[in-house]
């Protein structure tokens, strides 16, 4: 299994610093939110300061940015990294599109397919010098001259990863991307009756196995050296369930489960502006449908408990303080885990 880790921070120094101690524990990988900042350049920046370890956005929003733009961004931190970037893409949501990026909100899952297929195309122009034309329904790509073309990598194509929370977006995105980022909004019961059966679909359909989609997380992962500190890391997983709970996209999460009505309360509560208070509503039997929270002594156990022969990829934390060999050590059991990915050699084929 593999682990990555994430960091939200926006002080440069501060995220080179965290991507050097990320690569120090063992991690594989260090995951940059969309938050206050720019993914792709504080990708570039983990990328920059480390050696080993993937950079990878967590995701960036896709369609407030062109594919081309994107490509050539991406490929500059595949290029300078020596193949250490992955490229996380979501769609998030109507709301988010039209009234904080001023972008058109139509057909998002075509939308989204059709953007994976266009970076692909670049890339394969600039790699394997094919001729660039792509044409889709919302894409068309059918112009590249020499003076835009970079050099021949000779590195494999930038991975690229969906985020998805219903089962059609799931679907799509196990038939088409390298990986499947589940959103952390996600318990087992959905994982299990919504999330895989919609997994199996979009292999089936794209005539792909198991072993060519690498799915990460599908809920969250507090931990730390002792119970205090556990239950304090905790107390954001309670924070985040009413913010997401509050969020109309998520309602088929909330729905499985029977939680409606709460779904309801807190869409209220966010649209009156009572934020600080929409935590207290989330019960600790939600909390334990979401998160394995243990220290990190049980924790390789607690993770192949909830996320064994289902997620080939899991996230979570070490506190700054934390010992470099005791994380090590942790990292390496958890590595043992089984996982039925099995990433490429060459994405180009």
């Amino acid at each position: 299994m593999r682990i990555d880790t994430f960091n939200g921070e926006t002080d440069w120094a501060k995220l080179a610093a965290a991507g050097r101690q990320a690569e120090a524990f063992g991690f594989d990988g260090f995951a940059i939110p969309e938050i206050t900042g720019d993914p792709l350049i504080h990708a570039a920046m983990v990328a920059n300061a480390t050696e080993r370890i993937q950079a990878r956005t967590a995701i960036a929003v896709a369609f407030p940015r062109s594919p081309m733009v994107l490509a050539s961004q991406a490929w500059s931190i595949q290029v300078n990294s020596g193949g250490r970037f992955a490229l996380g893409l979501g769609t998030q949501v109507k709301a988010h599109n039209e009234r904080r990026f001023s972008t058109p909100w139509k057909a998002p899952r075509s939308r989204m397919v059709e953007y994976v297929k266009a970076l692909r195309a670049i890339w394969r122009c600039w790699e394997l010098g094919e001729r660039l034309d792509y044409q889709g329904d919302h894409y068309q790509f059918t112009l590249m001259t020499p003076e835009f073309t970079p050099a021949k990598s000779n590195l494999p194509m930038v991975p690229v990863y969906l985020a998805a929370v219903r089962p059609k977006m799931i679907e799509s995105a196990a038939g088409v991307a390298d990986g499947l980022r589940l959103h952390g909004f996600c318990t087992k019961k959905y994982l299990n009756e919504v999330a895989w059966p919609a997994i199996d679909r979009g292999l089936k359909s794209a005539g792909r196995s198991r072993s060519e989609l690498d799915v990460c997380g599908g809920g969250f992962i507090m931990t730390g050296p002792d119970e205090e500190t556990v239950m304090k890391n905790r107390e954001w997983v309670r924070y985040r369930l009413a913010f997401y709970g509050s969020t109309p996209s998520y309602l088929p999460v909330m729905s499985l489960h029977g939680w409606d009505d709460l779904a309801q309360k807190l869409l209220h509560m966010s649209k009156t502006g009572q934020w600080k208070q929409m935590a207290a509503e989330i019960p600790d039997d939600m909390l334990d449908e979401f998160c394995v929270y243990v220290p990190y002594d049980q924790l390789p156990k607690a993770i192949e408990g909830r996320f064994g022969g289902i997620s080939d990829t899991v996230e979570f934390l070490f506190e700054d303080d934390t010992d470099v060999d005791l994380a090590q050590d942790v990292v390496a059991r958890v590595h043992q885990i089984e996982s039925r990915f099995e990433a490429p050699a060459n994405h180009y084929g």
